[in-house]
């Protein structure tokens, strides 16, 4: 009954707050209640699975919702079906979840809650803009939200162009999507701010991985803390949980932890119902990001080589467990491999490889090249995160001295996988040969940084007792002080080499001697003073990123006119075809729920059917010719002109005009 009353008040609440304004703390509270409520059918199914755990909460929900766009898109439908079949998933779940017997949740979630909801408050002052990638992902929400007649490729960028590999089903967008029409809001205000609702849920499940690998809540605690200020207090400004609404982030900061908690939940829970929630959470961060589910594979098959090394207690019950992730992540990977093969960056040729534009030279600073056929990820860049990452690092070899732990075999396994991969040259080329050089790099952000930091303070505390507390607060500002980290779009400089090189050699060598020499005993001390340790070592941190609380300055050129705005969504119909320069269209189609004619390049796939650099190329030959055949090529029957950018007037209806833009008709599409 208790399930039945929350969900109705949850109904009850979203009714209300449907009443108040669109912005400030009126959209807070609709975001809010959206939330709660798009999340209800994944609690519902979780318990009626016997699971009481925010990660399979989350996990669930996202399934819901992925069975229910696929019978959106086979249907051709709207999003209101969507929502009428998650109704229908939660009508079905409730009875099974009344007659279960209630499963306990994990002590000390709730604190971890109320100090998430803390946090989304605050970074609800540093939202700042949508822009960059933002703008990508919009465009594809606004879709979903505003068309009928929904399908895979009616949510992309251009109207004959083809699927982005990496964001093939936008199982995200969706998410997103059903806020926004849930809550009542512009597609936009769930981007920005969704954030403030999604950051309690990524404190809540770094909490319950760091528990259940830990099998202390201390402990988890303390992950969930390293967690949160080396991602939103290290770089200030909010750090990622400012961007938690895009999928990339979201998949990283929430979904993979998530996945990891139901994966070590498993080894004690070793039933079926487990299982189902992990291979859940496999199919839903392959499909949320594609690439990220293959990365925390690397980790979770390291820890599982460490865990028969040194322990092989609960070794069949790991191997089932990543099993079962894997199963549905090879299954997407297998149904999104025609659409990889079809990208420029797959396996490519030596003249893309070796190009300045596009190639090894694109990233050069942050590779160690030793041809544009053999490089590595530079060992600096692991440590570009900052202090904590600094010290994550130099702490992975002292998990040895816990060799029979579970959190030992995933730390050292899991960093000596994600190393191997980074600094081998060999695996690394052949690693961004299949997933885009751009994509490789980001593999390295999958070493387990928050587990490998609080597992070497829980050694620490048992090795120096009370003396670790004016330890790691001088640790915490020596290293605040050396190595702030590099948060810039382009990597200048990173953290000690000689940091990431002791956890690789460091690491093998005591992964070796540990499994040579078993330990009966496991040297550490998961209880307060651990969590104060951690407390203190993250202060500095925390002292810098609050220090620098504020909204990113704003790009020159991130918004159009409220008047363009209005006349591109009253006067061009839905699904229309907009030429425009590819700035301008970029915008055009996070505006409205439009096609373009050309996007900047960087911004999409590189594939046979979307020729980025030819559209981009027409596109700037429009603009210096005014040729209308070019854009019926397109099939445009809209073009806007930044009177910044050409001098072209065209001899076609005006429908829009002030002092920069112009929107004429020209007839078709």
């Amino acid at each position: 009954m208790i399930r039945l009353a929350v969900a109705l008040a949850a109904l009850a609440e979203l009714a209300l707050v449907r009443l108040l304004p669109e912005t400030g703390g009126g959209l807070y509270l609709r975001l809010a209640a959206a939330t709660i409520v798009v999340l209800l059918p994944g609690g519902l199914v979780a318990e009626a699975l016997g699971r009481r755990s925010t990660s399979a909460t989350i996990v669930w929900m996202l399934a819901a919702l992925a069975g229910a766009l696929a019978v959106t898109f086979a249907a051709r439908s709207s999003l209101s079906l969507t929502l009428l079949l998650l109704a229908v998933v939660s009508i079905a779940a409730a009875p099974l979840a009344l007659l279960r017997k209630r499963p306990r949740r994990l002590r000390g979630s709730g604190l971890f809650l109320v100090a998430g909801a803390a946090l989304g408050v605050a970074l609800w002052h540093v939202a700042g803009h949508v822009d960059g990638d933002a703008l990508f992902h919009l465009a594809r929400v606004r879709k979903l939200e505003a068309l009928s007649e929904l399908s895979l490729r009616g949510v992309d960028e251009f109207r004959d162009g083809g699927l982005h590999p990496g964001y093939a089903f936008p199982l995200w967008h969706g998410l997103l999507a059903v806020v926004a029409r849930l809550a009542g809001v512009d597609p936009a205000d769930v981007v920005l701010h969704e954030p403030s609702l999604l950051a309690p849920l990524a404190l809540v499940v770094a909490y319950e991985a760091g528990t259940r690998l830990f099998a202390s809540r201390l402990a988890g605690a303390s992950v969930a803390l390293a967690q949160v200020a080396l991602s939103a207090l290290a770089a200030g400004h909010g750090g990622g949980y400012r961007v938690l609404s895009l999928p990339g982030t979201a998949a990283r900061q929430l979904l993979a932890l998530a996945a990891l908690a139901l994966v070590f939940e498993a080894l004690d829970d070793r039933s079926w119902r487990s299982l189902a929630s992990v291979a859940a959470a496999g199919l839903v961060l392959t499909l949320v990001h594609p690439t990220y589910a293959l990365f925390l594979l690397v980790p979770l098959g390291g820890s599982l080589v460490a865990r028969a090394l040194l322990e092989r207690r609960d070794l069949g019950a790991l191997a089932a467990a990543v099993a079962a992730f894997a199963l549905p992540t090879g299954a997407v990977v297998a149904w999104l491999l025609p659409l990889v093969r079809e990208a420029a960056s797959y396996r490519p040729s030596a003249t893309v490889r070796c190009g300045a534009e596009h190639g090894v030279a694109r990233y050069a600073n942050q590779l160690d090249v030793f041809s544009c056929h053999s490089y590595r990820l530079a060992p600096e860049v692991l440590g570009r995160g900052g202090a904590i990452a600094v010290a994550a690092l130099c702490l992975v070899p002292l998990a040895a001295l816990a060799a029979r732990r579970r959190w030992a075999a995933y730390v050292l396994g899991g960093s000596l996988a994600v190393l191997g991969l980074m600094l081998v040259p060999f695996l690394f080329t052949a690693l961004a040969d299949t997933v885009s050089l751009s994509q490789a790099r980001r593999a390295a952000g999958f070493f387990p940084f928050s587990f490998a930091l609080a597992g070497g303070i829980v050694v620490l505390t048992r090795a120096l007792g009370p003396l670790v507390l004016p330890a790691a607060l001088a640790a915490g500002i020596a290293l605040q002080a050396l190595y702030p980290g590099d948060f810039s779009y382009r990597f200048e400089h990173g953290g000690p080499a000689l940091a990431t090189w002791l956890a690789a050699l460091g690491g093998g060598g005591a992964l070796v001697a540990a499994a040579v020499h078993r330990r009966p005993v496991a040297l550490e001390r998961p209880d307060v003073l651990s969590l104060l340790a951690a407390v203190l070592f993250v202060a500095p941190v925390a002292v810098h990123g609050l220090g620098e609380w504020t909204p990113p300055s704003r790009p020159s050129a991130t918004a159009l006119p409220t008047g363009l705005v209005a006349a591109l969504r009253r006067e061009v119909p839905e699904r229309g075809v907009v030429l425009s320069d590819v700035e301008t269209s970029y915008l055009i189609a996070a505006a409205a729920p439009v096609y373009v004619a050309s996007a900047p390049p960087a911004h999409v796939a590189d594939t046979g059917q979307n020729r980025p650099y030819e559209r981009a190329e027409d596109t700037e030959r429009f603009l210096r010719t005014g040729d209308l055949e070019l854009a019926r090529r397109y099939g445009a029957g809209w073009i806007v002109l930044d009177g910044k950018r050409t001098r072209l007037r065209l001899p076609l209806p005006l429908f829009y005009g002030d002092e920069r833009y112009a929107l004429y008709r020209l007839g078709q599409g």
